[in-house]
């Protein structure tokens, strides 16, 4: 740290300090400032004894807290430099942290807790210090800052934020010393009678405003601190919020403003309160029960700052299902333009870099993306979307998001609490961290905490539901029950996965096919029949390919319905009917019922007639039977108006039939309004289908209620217009990146092979390749999953003579075994593959999934040699006498092994082989590696070397990290995390 020469050094600039309070002129300061003197070497006993004891669980003092952040200060700071050279001890100083932040500190005092700095932790911890103000009062210390004892405090004037138990803006005058008649006059004006500082905010203000242009010998005796000016400007922002909305009603009321015009359908009151509540709350929770349109409200809410306050970019972060979805309210509400960023992160880098106004991105985006989206995008305005993502602190998805920065910020959440009550803690802190404090504030407040500091129950919840009130609007549907239309409806878009991509796509080629032969001629019936048959494979798929084929039993939408019924289902007497075309699927779904502890009834054509009637008589009396699952077959004729909400997991082809199933609780005698939430697979023809059925309703309700215009309504009929209106949906369905050739392309030879040996063996065909030998032949290689014997009688099979085949390929089959003692010889370079390079026809998700797993285990084998390597060099020189090197090579080791568990993990990036401080802290986090590997880290930075034992046991502890960096990718026993269990509440 550069801080001060020495103690004389000191001394002489805290002259200078007193000269400058009394106007006189200082001493020059010297050119640039000398190194510090490292003090006697502190033994790893002596660190051990200078820590803080370790806290009880959650219950901390006052005292325990400022302790730890001594602690920090001595440890996380990289260095100190003074900004003040007349002042050099009560000062300004620039610190820096180990982890790269830059903050200003302000020393006024040398013992009381008065001190300033720009960092999170001392606006909110109410402590009045944190481990930057720490690390500069602990270099003072060491440079003999503190052996002065002519003065524990500024010979200034100083006019601060007092921000012990809240922010006070406060007057300190220097103790036995008068200040300058002239100092006294101009501050007269900002003065009570009993000389503290009047806090009136147009006061503050007036004294801002005049201390920019105070002169020279009034800046020498007082000093009006830095962060005053944010925080008086934060107060009058938030008084003016309320104001704001006021001044706009009025504009309302005059007909200067209108609702109307800010978005193309009307929103209805309750909305527009929400609207109301976002645009002028700034940074606001949006708290809505499911179904209430919070997405509608946030988009005109960002049209009315884009209005009122020149918003221009707004950044939407939602899950990946929702991104679609996003897309088409902003187009059905506003002409904004908005883009959904997706690609490689070269491609995110050039979206951000030319932002649309709505700029849609996913969590998973974000975890990667936050420094880039704050540096180039620089949004006006973030829209977070099924927030409860960051409700737990955490992960390092919520750290991640919370580093967005804007002016504006809404947070959408149905369920802001769900489990405890820091889950609301932790999303109120990304829109304001001084509303409830440092967490171990709220922990005292709201936790009642046993002898250990465990959680055993809640308290002041009346309190909790006041504070929270200045940003969270919540309405629940029986709030707002008049104002709400009979329904609404939501469309889930969900991502297929990569296996269920592959099978759709197979189907939709061949539905292709028969398409493009349809336009040339007639299909025969045969045709047609197939076609229909392609045409259900691939909605089936939509679902999940468990539908077809049982053991694959891959399903997004599954996934995406467990977070749908736990919005639908938080309130407690709510009930939901499911629907799906196919009874596999309802299966999983039952399952999935099963694992969240709901209790179902079952309504499928395979249940007999007597059976049906008491599944329905036990969803409407049972109030623990929450969730009705229906095929079509439960689509009509049944009273389900206990429900408060459908979910269509797929859609039928026809409208009528999805209003079928939407009537079986949207009908009278329904006393509720019922949420309509339709799970779609994106980019498919089931996404296409959202569009058709709009059209269809169009058309029935333009004919049969006399909506909408006519005249732009078509009615095409027959099985030619059938063929042209497939031939869409299969167009609107391909993905840019899939179009494919309308004309159908011929196989080859090998490929018909190919084709055949996946017909004939499906799951169980693991690999096909074609191979040109130095003959001009091609032979194929098959891995198939089979034993001896079937290998055996397929190789015979495929050696067979081909009728109409001249030269065919010849087939070799092998086991995955043997495969793969191919793979490791070739890899070590003792056999190599004769002919061209491999044309591969097939490879199954499994063998893909295995040959990953394959080479990041090689990769991190790899890495760990790595680490051991650097522990044995750092072993040598602490054995040689050189113990200075031994813990930044223990560092290095770590940061070798740490990586070499992330790519086991898959999260190492291609040319990295060193993980990061930051990456090994979340790794010990999630619990991947011991809890003495961020320990480690953390010694690698200390100003003194291990010497003896220490560095054994320093080596020792690298030693076992290193060996379990490369087990099994799951979660380390609870005795090697140091952890407690959480309390669930």
């Amino acid at each position: 740290m550069s801080v001060v020469a020495d103690t004389a050094y000191c001394r002489r600039m805290l002259i200078d300090s007193r000269a400058a309070a009394e106007g006189t002129p200082a001493a020059k300061p010297p050119s640039s400032s000398p190194s510090p003197r490292r003090g006697a070497a502190r033994t790893r006993a002596r660190a051990v004894l200078d820590r803080p004891p370790e806290t009880q669980g959650w219950s901390t003092t006052d005292e325990q807290e400022i302790e730890l952040r001594r602690w920090r200060g001595r440890t996380e700071i990289s260095a100190v430099e003074p900004v003040e050279p007349r002042a050099p001890i009560f000062g300004i100083f620039r610190v820096r942290s180990e982890s790269g932040s830059s903050y200003d500190v302000e020393i006024r005092s040398l013992d009381q807790h008065v001190n300033s700095c720009g960092c999170i932790d001392h606006r909110v911890n109410g402590l009045g210090t944190c481990k930057h103000v720490e690390g500069v009062l602990e270099a003072l210390r060491r440079q003999g800052g503190r052996e002065d004892t002519a003065a524990r405090v500024s010979l200034r004037i100083e006019i601060f934020l007092d921000r012990r138990n809240g922010a006070m803006p406060t007057i300190v005058w220097p103790e036995g010393r008068r200040p300058s008649q002239a100092a006294h006059e101009w501050l007269e004006p900002f003065l009570k009678s009993d000389s503290t500082l009047r806090a009136e905010p147009a006061k503050l203000a007036g004294l801002l405003k005049a201390w920019t242009a105070a002169p020279a010998h009034i800046r020498r005796q007082m000093r009006v601190s830095q962060h005053l000016a944010p925080w008086l400007e934060r107060q009058q922002r938030q008084r003016s919020q309320g104001k704001a909305r006021e001044a706009y009603l009025r504009e309302v009321e005059s007909g200067k403003a209108s609702f109307d015009d800010l978005t193309r359908l009307p929103l209805l009151p309750y909305q527009r309160d929400g609207m109301l509540h976002l645009a002028f709350g700034e940074r606001a929770l949006l708290a809505d029960e499911m179904g209430l349109g919070k997405t509608v409200q946030a988009i005109a809410a960002a049209e009315l700052l884009a209005r009122r306050r020149k918003v221009a970019r707004v950044l939407v972060v939602c899950p990946a299902s929702l991104k679609a979805e996003w897309e088409e309210q902003i187009a059905r509400f506003t002409d904004r333009p908005a883009r959904s960023v997706f690609g490689p992160r070269q491609a995110r880098l050039a979206a951000y870099r030319e932002p649309s106004f709505f700029n849609i991105v996913n969590y998973e985006q974000v975890l990667s993306d936050a420094a880039e989206i704050n540096a180039l995008l620089a949004p006006d305005l973030v829209i977070l979307d099924e927030a409860q993502r960051i409700k737990n602190w955490q992960t390092k998805t919520a750290r991640e998001v919370k580093k967005l920065r804007s002016p504006f910020a809404f947070v959408l959440t149905g369920t802001p609490l769900e489990n405890r009550i820091d889950e609301l803690y932790s999303i109120v802190q990304y829109l304001d961290p001084e509303l409830f404090g440092p967490l171990f504030r709220f922990n005292r407040e709201f936790y009642v905490l046993d002898e250990r500091g465990r959680p055993t129950d809640y308290q002041n919840l009346a309190a909790l539901r006041d504070r929270v009130a200045s940003v969270m609007l919540r309405r629940r549907k029986a709030d707002v029950e008049t104002e709400l239309p009979g329904r609404t409806v939501t469309n889930y878009f969900v991502a297929m996965a990569d296996e269920q991509r592959a099978r759709y796509d197979e189907y939709a080629a061949k539905a292709a096919k028969l398409l493009a032969q349809a336009q040339r001629r007639p299909l025969r019936p045969e045709e047609f029949e197939q076609l229909q048959k392609w045409l259900a494979c691939m909605r089936m798929i939509c679902d999940t390919p468990a539908i077809l084929d049982p053991e694959c039993r891959i399903s997004p939408k599954i996934e995406e319905l467990e977070r749908v019924l736990a919005d639908l289902l938080a309130e407690p007497d709510a009930k939901v009917i499911v629907f799906s075309e196919w009874e596999r699927m309802l299966d999983m779904v039952r399952e999935l019922a099963r694992e969240m502890g709901i209790e179902v009834a079952w309504h499928t054509g395979s249940v007999p007639q007597h059976r049906r009637r008491a599944e329905i008589n036990r969803f409407k009396q049972d109030p623990q039977c929450r969730l009705f699952l229906s095929t079509d077959s439960g689509s009509v004729g049944l009273n389900l108006q206990v429900a408060s909400a459908v979910v269509n997991v797929d859609l039928p082809w026809n409208p009528a039939k999805l209003e079928q199933r939407i009537a079986r609780a949207w009908r009278k005698g329904q006393v509720r309004s019922v949420t309509v939430v339709n799970l779609v697979a994106e980019d498919t023809i089931e996404h296409s289908m959202v569009h058709l059925l709009g059209a269809k309703q169009a058309l029935a309700d333009g004919v049969l209620d006399g909506k909408g215009d006519l005249d732009t309504l078509k009615m095409p009929s027959g099985r030619a217009a059938m063929i042209e209106r497939l031939d869409m949906l299969m167009r609107a369905s391909v993905r840019p990146a899939r179009v494919a050739a309308e004309e159908p392309r011929a196989l080859s030879l090998e490929e018909a092979v190919a084709e055949e040996l996946k017909r004939c063996h499906g799951e169980r065909a693991l690999l096909i390749e074609a191979r040109q030998g130095e003959d001009g032949r091609v032979r194929l290689l098959a891995v198939l999953d089979a034993n001896p014997v079937e290998l055996a009688a397929e190789a015979r099979r495929l050696a067979a003579p081909c009728d109409g085949v001249a030269h065919p390929p010849a087939v070799e089959v092998i086991d995955h075994a043997t495969w793969a003692l191919l793979q490791r010889l070739k890899a070590s370079g003792l056999i190599q593959f004769a002919g061209t390079s491999p044309r591969r026809l097939h490879q199954s998700a499994a063998l893909a999934d295995d040959h990953a797993a394959r080479l990041a285990a090689l990769r991190a084998a790899d890495l760990k040699s790595q680490a051991e390597r650097q522990l044995r060099k750092a072993q040598v020189l602490a054995t040689g006498g050189f113990p200075e090197e031994v813990t930044p090579l223990i560092a290095q080791s770590i940061g070798h092994a740490a990586a070499a568990r992330l790519a086991l993990l898959g999260e190492l990036a291609a040319d990295t082989t060193s993980a990061t401080p930051a990456e090994v802290c979340d790794l010990v986090a999630r619990q991947q590696l011991p809890a003495r590997a961020a320990e480690l880290i953390d010694k690698s930075s200390a100003t003194t070397s291990p010497t003896g034992e220490g560095a054994e046991r320093l080596l020792a502890a690298a030693a076992e990290i290193i060996s379990t960096c490369t087990r099994r990718a799951e979660p380390l026993p609870l005795a090697s995390r140091g952890v407690l269990p959480v309390l669930q509440v």
